[in-house]
């Protein structure tokens, strides 16, 4: 048994018994302090037990069921400093920690697409300080985001004591889906944060061999279970360090546009805003324009995944605003209304488009 499944047992054991009633976890608490040497105060680490089993066990399953992207952001700003703090008296909740991190690097992330699209607008209509202004505040942004997404990917992490440099691999002991999901968004977390920090003129400093760590690690997760994450998430590390990409492996692009497909069926575009970021970070309009164009045709066709509905409105997110940058840098505006999929005002609905102009009078 590695030391991994016996970590895994143990926090697993700690969290049956945190399901008991609120009596015996007050005993549970106290003979954890005993152990401790009664160093910490035994409200404190009873509620620290308390509510790192309930963010666990019932406010992720729900947080993941949302469809507001926005809300979900401002949870995980909110509750992580409160969730976290309770390392300070019992054992870091690193599984929850990482979800509640990766939601706080989305807010920033936000703030960061709307100072793109100023950026945009301003370049556009020729405001040169304006521009500038927007450019240096996206900069900085994704400086924080590359920070965050940093502690979400080591929390992630340190949560299934995973060591990404063992040899041979030993993948860690993931003890349900919500276990995979949190290990595998620690992985994309982790790759996100590199092009963020590449972003942000390297700002951050975030250590480029997490890319081969992610390569490798992704592997311990089942590929068409998670909607072609996991190999989107290898064809992307190929993309930026060849030397990675295995002999006789397919092309990274035809890797990412399957698991796009492998995503529609699953119920969730993790897989389509990987490879967006893909084609924006290596220069392939014309990956980008299928992509985006493929992601929209799929909301009227695809069944979103009711147990992971936040996961598809975050990557829909992700996608509208691939296209909204490039309908501000061509046309000053975002995407009209109706318009998603198409990146040109000469398209098929044209009458769309009129449409928009109308509710504009």
């Amino acid at each position: 048994m590695t030391k991994a499944l016996i970590h895994r047992l143990r926090e697993r054991s700690a969290q049956a018994l945190g399901a008991f009633s609120a009596g015996k976890k007050v005993l549970l608490a106290s003979a954890a302090l005993t152990l401790a040497g009664c160093s910490a105060n035994p409200v404190y680490t009873t509620t620290g037990i308390v509510l790192s089993n309930y963010a666990e066990g019932e406010a992720t399953p729900y947080v993941l069921e949302m469809k507001d992207p926005e809300m979900a952001c401002a949870l995980g700003l909110s509750l992580d400093p409160l969730v976290y703090s309770f390392s300070r008296v019992t054992s870091p909740p690193d599984t929850t920690g990482a979800l509640l991190m990766l939601l706080a690097a989305n807010c920033s992330e936000y703030n960061a697409m709307e100072a793109e699209i100023t950026y945009l607008r301003a370049n556009h209509e020729g405001n040169v300080n304006e521009a500038r202004d927007a450019r240096e505040q996206v900069k900085r942004l994704n400086a924080e985001i590359a920070h965050r997404r940093l502690l979400a990917f080591e929390r992630a992490m340190a949560a299934y004591k995973f060591d990404p440099g063992a040899e041979p691999l030993e993948c860690p002991f993931l003890f349900d889906d919500q276990d995979e999901l949190t290990f595998l968004m620690g992985l994309v977390t982790g790759m996100q944060a590199i092009v963020n920090d590449a972003n942000s003129g390297a700002m951050a400093g975030i250590p480029r061999n997490i890319a081969p760590q992610a390569e490798r690690a992704v592997r311990c997760v089942e590929n068409e279970k998670w909607g072609g994450v996991p190999n989107a998430v290898r064809a992307l590390v190929w993309l930026l360090l060849p030397d990675t990409r295995p002999p006789m492996s397919p092309d990274p692009w035809q890797v990412l546009e399957h698991s796009r497909e492998l995503g529609f069926d699953r119920g969730f575009r993790v897989a389509s805003a990987l490879e967006v970021v893909a084609a924006e970070t290596f220069g392939r309009p014309d990956v980008l324009k299928s992509a985006i164009r493929a992601a929209a045709d799929a909301e009227s066709e695809m069944e979103v995944s009711s147990a992971y509905q936040l996961l598809d409105s975050v990557a829909r997110r992700v996608l509208l605003h691939s296209s909204d940058k490039q309908w501000a840098a061509n046309y000053g505006y975002r995407t009209p209304s109706n318009s998603f999929g198409s990146l040109s005002p000469v398209s098929s609905n044209r009458s769309t488009q009129t449409m928009d102009l109308d509710d504009l009078l």
